[in-house]
């Protein structure tokens, strides 16, 4: 943490908003997901504590970006057309990446979200995007770091690395995250390519 920042939020899980929103997510994503879903609110949590960010947004975003990734793809299509999302080239190849996008429109219709710092870091948690907020970087590290991912590669430094330089971090997982897609052979969002490519230059 940079000398003389302060954290801007302290907050408590038992918040009455935070417990009903919880409790709903619970019941609409699958076992796995929803465990990962709190692993990355916790992890943002810890993640926002060490850099002075607010801690409050940090779990409120944890908890909320996968809210659209249990819908089929099928679905997903349909309410791209209905909220006029035009899909890129790797978003028809793959539905799947259209979670992030959705599910920041979903927080902010089904789970009334109005701050739109929470609501970017949502959108952009799959692919990031250049010149990144520390909240968004936040979510989009805490979405790979948190405690019940499988072990991949350099993991452990990436972890390590988080809580000290959220940009080198970035750059860490984003060069992991392409090789993974290289070596699938699956077509790369343009956006994550730029992300990298900005963060490889920062840092």
């Amino acid at each position: 943490m940079r000398e003389g920042k302060v954290i801007l939020c302290t907050f408590s899980t038992e918040d009455d908003y935070l417990r009903l929103l919880s409790g709903q997510l619970s019941e609409e994503l699958d076992k796995k997901r929803y465990a990962h879903t709190l692993g990355v609110a916790y992890t943002a949590v810890s993640l926002a504590m060490a850099h002075g960010t607010d801690m409050y947004n940090a779990y409120l975003a944890g908890l909320l970006h996968d809210n659209a990734k249990c819908i089929s793809s099928e679905k997903k299509r349909k309410l791209c057309k209905k909220y006029d999302i035009v899909l890129n080239e790797a978003e028809d190849k793959n539905p799947d990446l259209l979670h992030a996008k959705l599910g920041a429109i979903r927080a902010r219709e089904k789970y009334h979200v109005e701050d739109r710092a929470v609501l970017e870091a949502i959108k952009y948690h799959t692919t990031g995007k250049p010149a990144m907020t520390e909240l968004e970087k936040i979510i989009y590290i805490a979405d790979y770091i948190e405690p019940n991912r499988k072990m991949l590669p350099g993991l452990p430094e990436i972890r390590t690395t988080a809580f000290r330089d959220l940009n080198r971090a970035m750059v860490l997982i984003l060069k992991n995250t392409l090789a993974y897609l290289r070596e699938k052979g699956v077509f790369i969002d343009p956006m994550t390519l730029e992300t990298y490519e900005y963060y490889k230059e920062e840092i």
